[in-house]
């Protein structure tokens, strides 16, 4: 009689321990390896490891819509699109292309650059705006961070060339504007891109 006037009290301790210790259960870390970024987050490849360089953070102005770079930022100039004319076809030829998830110039591309340089080296009147582009693959937000990024790195290359900064303004569509439609990568390859597009100031702005 004895053991069982023990038995029902330890019985009722052992499971309100064992539902006080269930119930301190914290959240699950999720962590990975170095240099490894979690799955759809990379601008192009959206999984696998980071290039050397590459953030999977998204860069400033990571919204909807597209990416320009704002007040304080010497990359670009501030510069009014709407008192501008905008001739696409003046550097058509000279579209930059990038490997995926990759902002850096490459050196086949310097060519193009010093050609769009000499251009408007020769009129003061005209300024550059830069598209930064992606292709499909990866989100919104970091996309459009990398297409700022490809950006900003044709305004330096332009920059080293002699042009004046102020005179080039940037913007990101990220994926939001293919070069050509397709989901293979012939397609991608075109989409990955940085394009040049000649102001000239309209008539009386």
């Amino acid at each position: 009689m004895k053991m069982n006037k023990w038995i029902l009290p330890l019985a009722i301790a052992l499971v309100a321990t064992v539902a006080v210790t269930g119930c301190k259960k914290g959240p699950t870390k999720i962590t990975g390896l170095p240099g490894q970024r979690p799955a759809q987050v990379g601008g192009d490849n959206p999984t696998g490891p980071l290039p050397p360089g590459n953030s999977i953070e998204p860069g400033p102005g990571s919204s909807s819509g597209p990416v320009t770079s704002g007040p304080g930022n010497l990359a670009t100039a501030d510069i009014d699109l709407d008192k501008y004319d905008q001739d696409r076809k003046a550097f058509a030829a000279y579209t930059v292309h990038f490997a995926f998830d990759s902002s850096v110039v490459k050196s086949s591309d310097e060519a193009n650059i010093s050609a769009v340089a000499a251009a408007l080296a020769g009129d003061a009147s005209a300024k550059l705006l830069i598209e930064g582009h992606c292709d499909e693959r990866g989100t919104e937000e970091y996309n459009r961070a990398l297409g700022e990024r490809r950006a900003l790195a044709l305004r330096e290359a332009l920059q080293k060339q002699g042009l004046d900064s102020m005179r080039v303004k940037t913007i990101s569509y990220g994926k939001d504007k293919p070069a050509v439609e397709g989901h293979d990568e012939a397609a991608y390859g075109k989409n990955r891109r940085g394009e040049f597009i000649l102001l000239h100031p309209k008539a009386g702005a």
